[in-house]
């Protein structure tokens, strides 16, 4: 399926009958990412929304980097639900997926229903998570230097980036930036949203997430700290839920598949 947001194209899988969950990937993936939480979720009687974001997989992808700024992207997931008569959902990000979810939630509460955040914490909470987090991030500025960041990456048949990621899809993931040209497009979410001078400027400021939320990190992360997800509970007044899953890194949804399937139902389930 297909939404129209402001004239950029959203193309969406949608699975199942019941309550909607959107799940919502990060860089540098595409709706694949979300493969083995889907039937587990239609099984206990959801209806799941998968959307490739924008600048991703089949949806749209816009030359301007301004495009990639957080309200677009915002702006992208509620035209999937006015296009699906959706008025309230829950909400699930991973990674970048998780900063618009963390976003849909603090701007948009009456549209949520529950939020899942894997991996990254609340933005606030994420800026001020001290310098650990900050040489984590170091990735970051690489990433604002167009033409460079893409070479970095994609040199020498992926080789920084296979090693630097640890994605246990990595040859998935590369084929399917090749061949939609998704890059560039990825990258421009940094550009937008973490420009070099954000990271020197004070955290933001946004209205507290009035939604019951759960933040899942996990300890093999190579990109983010534990304090910068439970940090989160400070910026959440709907209820705050917290789980730490020992051992897998980045992509616990390909890495510890039962476990994060098992806290989904878990929360989602809850009335």
């Amino acid at each position: 399926m297909r939404a129209d947001s402001n004239g950029i194209g959203v193309e969406f899988d949608v699975t199942g009958e019941g309550p909607v969950v959107v799940l919502l990937h990060g860089f540098p993936d595409s709706g694949r990412l979300w493969r083995h939480q889907v039937p587990a979720l239609v099984s206990a009687g959801f209806r799941v929304v998968v959307p490739d974001q924008r600048g991703y997989g089949r949806s749209d992808k816009p030359d301007d980097v301004a495009s990639y700024a957080m309200h677009h992207l915002v702006g992208d997931v509620v035209a999937v639900l006015d296009h699906l008569g959706v008025e309230k959902a829950h909400v699930v990000g991973h990674d970048w997926g998780a900063a618009v979810a963390w976003a849909i939630g603090s701007l948009l509460p009456a549209r949520v229903d529950r939020l899942v955040a894997l991996s990254v914490g609340h933005p606030a909470s994420f800026r001020t998570a001290g310098p650990a987090q900050r040489e984590k991030s170091w990735y970051m500025l690489l990433f604002q230097f167009k033409d460079v960041a893409e070479r970095w990456l994609s040199a020498n048949d992926w080789e920084n980036f296979r090693t630097w990621a640890h994605h246990p899809d990595a040859a998935e993931v590369v084929t399917v930036l090749e061949e939609t040209g998704a890059l560039t497009p990825a990258l421009n979410w940094y550009r937008a949203n973490v420009p070099p001078e954000s990271l020197l400027a004070g955290p933001p400021v946004l209205p507290p997430v009035q939604v019951p939320t759960m933040g899942v990190w996990s300890s093999g992360d190579i990109a983010l700290t534990e304090q910068q997800m439970t940090g989160s509970a400070a910026y959440v007044t709907g209820g705050w839920r917290y789980e730490r899953l020992e051992g897998p890194g980045h992509w616990m949804q390909l890495e510890a598949t039962h476990e994060v399937n098992r806290l989904l139902l878990d929360f989602l389930r809850q009335q």
